[in-house]
């Protein structure tokens, strides 16, 4: 919800800084890289307690989110390539970091784990669907609970050390935006919708051209 609001106006104003980036010489795959680095470290931070520092890493671990594609576009390297390469690497990080969540609230009870790993299944779930919509040519973004309200929520649980609580919001959230998601898909999926995709349409094409963008949720 707040990716699709605001994230178009936020990379806009981030321009400046992606050029900057460009000049000296930092490429998008530098930065998703370096955003995989930092949720490693930030569920480390999570997994020995650290909560605090946690909350600096995940802030770290979501810029080169935003910036990336600032840095794509304006060094003229945006491709499906460097998407599918972004997007895989952002599911990494997030299952870096909740399995460092997991960790640290294992010893606060056996099944704890197990709401983290829901959450993260969930996640999953999330992202497949509007993959596999954009796929299809379709639309499936939107939502609740997409990648920056995780974090947003994350970051939260870490600071004011709620983490169970706050994992039962994003479990909660992010099963509705699952079946949000699925409901906007199969909405589109009429059955003469469903003949024309043997035949992509100038709509449909014109989607997978915006994919290039590195853009995920």
């Amino acid at each position: 919800m707040i990716d699709r609001r605001w994230r178009d106006s936020v990379e806009r104003g981030l321009e400046p800084v992606g050029r900057a980036l460009v000049r000296v010489g930092i490429s998008a795959d530098a930065l998703t890289v370096f955003g995989l680095f930092a949720a490693i470290v930030t569920a480390l931070l999570i997994a020995n307690g650290n909560l605090l520092l946690a909350v600096f890493g995940l802030i770290a671990t979501g810029i080169p989110d935003i910036l990336d594609g600032s840095v794509a576009r304006q060094s003229g390297t945006a491709s499906e390539r460097g998407a599918f390469f972004d997007s895989v690497f952002d599911r990494i990080a997030d299952a870096v970091i909740l399995g460092g969540v997991a960790w640290h609230l294992s010893s606060q009870g056996s099944q704890l784990p197990i709401l983290v790993f829901a959450v993260l299944a969930l996640t999953m779930l999330v992202s497949y669907e509007r993959a596999k919509a954009e796929a299809l040519g379709l639309s499936a973004r939107g939502g609740i609970m997409e990648r920056l309200e995780r974090f947003v929520l994350l970051g939260i649980g870490l600071a004011l050390d709620i983490l169970v609580p706050v994992l039962w919001i994003m479990l909660v959230l992010t099963a509705i935006t699952a079946v949000h998601r699925f409901v906007m898909v199969w909405r589109q999926a009429t059955p003469d919708r469903g003949r024309r995709l043997s035949r992509p349409s100038r709509s449909i094409r014109a989607r997978r051209a915006r994919r290039v963008s590195r853009v995920s949720s």
